[in-house]
């Protein structure tokens, strides 16, 4: 199979699919949605922090001579200030619940001019949820295309990871469209429209990194501060909420098996391709 259809493919996984999965998430009562959530969090931090430490940084230092190993360093530091700096802005912005301040959430006021003030913010919020959405798809693909360009193994490892953490972000990018005033098709469809980006950014990557060999290790250690970012910044936090025992035990069991998950797979795919 050849590295683009590859690309195609596993970009198309981490994006598309995602998003009907979540949708499929959304058919659920209310009360069990509440119940899941958390635990597909913690599932994808196991899987993302595992796709970028035992994947994506080592990969990249494999291609790099020993004195360009600081700069590699460096870049994953880059890369996550660099994140931080996009989410201050709104446009990388992941969100996991209804309430979300960045969001355009407001407190409730009976005045009707503030209603309509209020109802307005969160229909930009809407809008700047499916533009971020867009954007951030856009760049995993790019990471996806980077890896598979690398090593077919480490574009399979670092697909599943995007998706292991895509399913929860894009439920809550659902629930945060609806309480914006879409309905549940329009917010399908724009959840939809921002997935092909993955794809797109996949399949760009392949025709503008083909030939630049050099350049690719430094995208694979950005796309590993991604990983690192979003699991540090966004979601560990998020499981901190709850500190009962059973809930904590809950959580970690959820980790490793996003990291089993993606040692298995790295052991499979290497097997697979060898």
């Amino acid at each position: 199979m050849s590295t683009l259809l590859l690309i195609v493919i596993f970009t198309a996984i981490g994006g598309i699919l995602s998003v009907l999965a979540a949708g499929v998430f959304l058919l659920l009562p209310e009360q069990k949605r509440q119940s899941l959530l958390p635990h597909g969090i913690s599932f994808a931090i196991g899987a993302l922090l595992t796709g970028a430490f035992c994947g994506l940084i080592p990969h990249a230092f494999e291609e790099v001579a020993a004195e360009d190993m600081q700069m590699l360093s460096a870049t994953i530091l880059i890369g996550i200030l660099l994140f931080f700096v996009l989410e201050k802005l709104l446009v990388w912005r992941h969100c996991h619940s209804n309430a979300c301040e960045a969001h355009g959430e407001d407190s409730h006021d009976d005045h009707h001019g503030h209603r309509q003030q209020n109802d307005q913010g969160r229909r930009v919020a809407g809008m700047f949820i499916i533009l971020g959405d867009g954007i951030h798809n856009f760049v995993d693909g790019v990471l996806i295309g980077a890896a598979f360009l690398t090593d077919p193994q480490l574009g399979i490892v670092t697909s599943l990871a995007v998706t292991a953490h895509e399913i929860p972000q894009e439920v809550g990018d659902f629930a945060i469209l609806l309480h914006s005033g879409y309905t549940r098709g329009k917010a399908l469809f724009y959840n939809l429209l921002a997935s092909l980006t993955t794809v797109i950014g996949g399949v760009l990557a392949y025709f503008s990194l083909g030939n630049l060999d050099h350049i690719l290790p430094y995208f694979l250690t950005l796309a590993a501060s991604s990983f690192i970012y979003i699991a540090v910044a966004d979601l560990i936090p998020s499981l901190h909420q709850k500190t009962d025992i059973k809930t904590s035990l809950q959580q970690i069991g959820f980790i490793l098996a996003g990291v089993a998950l993606i040692l298995v797979m790295q052991t499979i795919a290497h097997r697979f391709e060898g």
